[in-house]
């Protein structure tokens, strides 16, 4: 493969190549996002100006811009002036941001992103994070702005959500979104257990497509559930030794289970004691009833015998 570039001298843009190879992003969309961030710093042009320049249609358009807001490139708000008309504020950003960045950047509030291009007009502090301050200014780099995400622990519940499934790659500019809805799961009391499960229930089949796993993943968060009571604790078992109630030479001590008076022993050879009493008790009946027969017989023959002999 043979390549021929020459570095352009003037009119040109410097566009990323995270941009430039998005997996996920398709060709009208970067070709939407970069046309943005290659026009002036005061120019006014919506994104469907933008498509319609670049001759994308409508439908292609819309999916476009869908995606690019997936991904955290693209926000805007739509809100209702003194007169009653409505305008939509749009933000284009050369690097995903969270809606908490967008809203910062949008009331020119200081963040750690880069400028974007079009609306907001106002140029935020920054520094590229691959670029270090020693040696090349004397001047200290701006404070980085503070942390958004609520902790470690939810972002490692987070991570270990998108691992349930090999469908779910969750965009990056998402990830603070997914954090703070799992930090509200964690602040109620659930436990990351109880979110994993959550989400494993709201997944599709695994022969079905997840095209927008992050946009899932928020819908399932969205409104964390009542907490489960906890469990009644089991009853204690008794660990207090008791003499066994039954025929032992010596008196016989075990540790019960429950509220049984006899050793595990002789509740065993219970039904055997019991059958062989039964065997015994009919033996003796049968034997006394034989013994009371032969004695009537004896009584009745001795008087004709004696009849007999005289």
């Amino acid at each position: 493969m043979l390549r021929h570039v020459i570095a352009p001298v003037r009119h040109f843009s410097q566009i990323s190549n995270e941009i430039l190879r998005h997996p996920r992003l398709s060709s009208d969309a970067v070709r939407i996002l970069t046309w943005q961030l290659s026009l002036p710093q005061d120019a006014d042009e919506p994104l469907s100006r933008t498509a319609t320049r670049a001759g994308i249609k409508k439908g292609a358009f819309n999916r476009a811009k869908a995606q690019l807001k997936e991904e955290g490139y693209v926000h805007e708000w739509r809100r209702q002036g003194l007169r009653g008309l409505w305008a939509t504020t749009q933000l284009v950003s050369c690097v995903p941001l969270t809606v908490e960045e967008a809203l910062a950047v949008r009331d020119g509030r200081p963040t750690a992103a880069c400028p974007a291009a079009g609306e907001p007009r106002v140029r935020v502090a920054g520094r590229h994070p691959e670029k270090t301050p020693e040696g090349n200014t004397s001047t200290p780099p701006p404070p980085m702005a503070p942390a958004l995400e609520p902790g470690r622990e939810a972002r490692e519940l987070v991570e270990s959500i998108t691992s349930l499934d090999p469908r779910l790659t969750v965009p990056r500019g998402m990830v603070p979104q997914l954090v703070a809805l799992a930090a509200e799961w964690l602040d109620l009391g659930h436990t990351a257990d109880d979110v994993r499960g959550e989400v494993r229930r709201g997944l599709p089949g695994r022969g079905q497509a997840i095209h927008r796993p992050g946009g899932l993943l928020r819908y399932l968060l969205r409104e964390p559930g009542p907490v489960a009571p906890p469990a009644a604790p089991a009853p204690p078992r008794l660990t207090v030794m008791r003499e066994c109630t039954g025929p032992h030479v010596q008196p016989m001590l075990f540790t019960p289970e429950g509220d049984e008076e006899q050793c595990a022993l002789c509740r065993a050879a219970a039904p055997h004691r019991e059958a062989a009493a039964t065997a015994t008790a009919r033996g003796a009946a049968a034997v006394r009833a034989q013994m009371t027969g032969r004695g009537r017989a004896g009584r009745s023959s001795s008087p004709r015998t004696m009849r007999g002999m005289a």
